[in-house]
């Protein structure tokens, strides 16, 4: 076996202007496959976060055989070589620990939270399903397991009120040969047609350790981590080199509409704009303008829609961050009695009040301050999807250093009203955006109409 090679040790502080001291020390190093390891010694709680990222998603598909990282997700909790099946869990929770997974466009991710004396275990299962999951994939356990992501998809899409609109979305806002033009979970089609054959290879060439990134956070020692994940991840054999992953981000060149009939009480309105990718200048403006805009009762569109003028029901925005090319959206449902065009009007207009005029001193300090607040939640845990476990994986993933942490922090911190209203004028424009209506059945009329600006 060969021995670790050890790229770095850094101890990062995070130091905010409150002059409150968080430090979030780590520990990186890269076994000879290339798996990449990132330790975060936390002696808070007798816990640990075992948390691994894989760096493929739904963008590392290709159209016609889609939603197979998510079809992942679930097939590795089945068992592998030395895990019979059923067992991941039983063993896991067994020892008191919990573990779950998710799939983006970009990456999926596996996690395990467990008293850290049972640290090895989480190792040994996560090293079985990588270097030996397909040992046990038959064909019965990917039909099984299909069937289960296409029931996930008619509870999530086809039967859930107001859910065809992200199937539809992707492909609005994306043109065909795009990796985000396809929904993460696939399509029925698509999930149909794929064979054991086509689920293994795409196996063979993404989850290898070299396409990976472990961390682990809370109650351990580094040397004897090293030495565990030495043990259980050094000898799985490196998979294919694989080349980066780097689209432009898309423009649109026209405002697109869409209205959905469906099996709804009240009509909703989504807006989106493209904007840029995760941690590209100006993604945290955008994050900072949808809190101004919506988060809380004393936001813009919230007060006017929801309280004022009482034509919404609710109202949301939100930055949907992504590596590529990210989107901005707008979500509000119409109270009984009222269309989407008296929403989208009202919204239109607050648009154009912050493209106009930057945001009071008062707007973004309050939306910064809720940010770090967040901020500051997640660094109180080491595990679970958004723990120090996961930011030190996320971190790694989208800028290449495990700690970002203040820089993160500071994207907010220094910023100042004029360069929000600049991100508004910049990427919130009439003619490059999509309008979705989703109205009752038989309402055609409550839709979203396209008027002059």
């Amino acid at each position: 076996m060969k021995p670790l090679l050890t790229i770095a040790m850094l101890v990062v502080p995070l130091l905010p202007d409150s002059g409150d001291d968080i430090s979030v020390p780590y520990t990186q190093f890269k076994l000879d496959n290339g798996l990449n390891v990132i330790i975060h010694e936390d002696h808070t709680t007798p816990l640990v976060s075992v948390n691994i990222w894989y760096h493929v998603g739904s963008a590392r598909e290709e159209p016609g055989r889609t939603g197979f990282a998510h079809l992942f997700e679930h097939i590795m909790f089945e068992g592998s070589a030395h895990v019979p099946e059923g067992m991941f869990d039983i063993w896991l929770e067994g020892a008191g620990g919990v573990s779950n997974g998710s799939t983006t466009e970009d990456r999926t991710n596996y996690w395990e939270n467990l008293p850290s004396n049972a640290l090895e275990m989480a190792l040994f299962l996560e090293s079985d399903r990588m270097g030996f999951l397909l040992e046990v994939v038959s064909p019965e356990q990917v039909d099984g397991q299909r069937d289960v992501v296409k029931n996930e998809r008619r509870q999530s899409y086809e039967n859930r009120p107001y859910g065809s609109v992200w199937e539809k979305f992707p492909g609005l806002m994306y043109p065909p040969d795009h990796p985000y033009s396809w929904p993460v979970i696939g399509s029925m089609a698509d999930l149909s047609a794929a064979s054991h054959a086509d689920v293994t290879n795409f196996f063979k060439r993404y989850y290898g350790p070299n396409n990976a990134s472990l961390s682990i956070a809370g109650d351990v020692d580094v040397e004897e981590v090293r030495r565990l994940v030495n043990k259980w991840f050094g000898e799985i054999p490196s998979g294919p080199k694989l080349p980066e992953l780097n689209v432009p981000m898309p423009i649109l060149s026209e405002e697109k509409r869409l209205v959905l009939e469906d099996k709804v009480q009240l009509p909703r309105l989504y807006m989106a704009w493209h904007t840029p990718g995760y941690f590209k200048a100006g993604d945290a403006e955008m994050d900072i303008l949808a809190s101004i805009l919506a988060d809380g009762k004393n936001s813009r569109l919230y007060k006017r829609l929801v309280f004022d003028m009482q034509i919404a029901q609710d109202v949301n925005a939100f930055q949907a961050s992504q590596k590529m090319s990210s989107a901005f959206i707008i979500i509000a449902t119409a109270r009984g009695g009222h269309t989407l065009s008296e929403l989208e009007a009202v919204i239109q207009e607050e648009i154009d009040k912050l493209v106009s005029d930057a945001p009071t001193d008062r707007e973004l300090a309050r939306a910064v301050n809720q940010f770090e607040a967040q901020f500051l939640r997640r660094l109180e845990r080491p595990g679970s999807f958004g723990g120090k476990a996961d930011l030190l994986n996320s971190y790694y993933f989208y800028t290449g250093d495990p700690g970002y942490f203040a820089k993160d922090l500071e994207r907010y911190k220094r910023m100042i009203p004029a360069e929000v209203s600049a991100s508004a004028k910049q990427y919130l424009k009439r003619d490059a955006r999509v309008i979705i209506s989703v109205v009752p059945e038989g309402k055609p009329e409550l839709a979203a109409k396209e008027v002059s600006p």
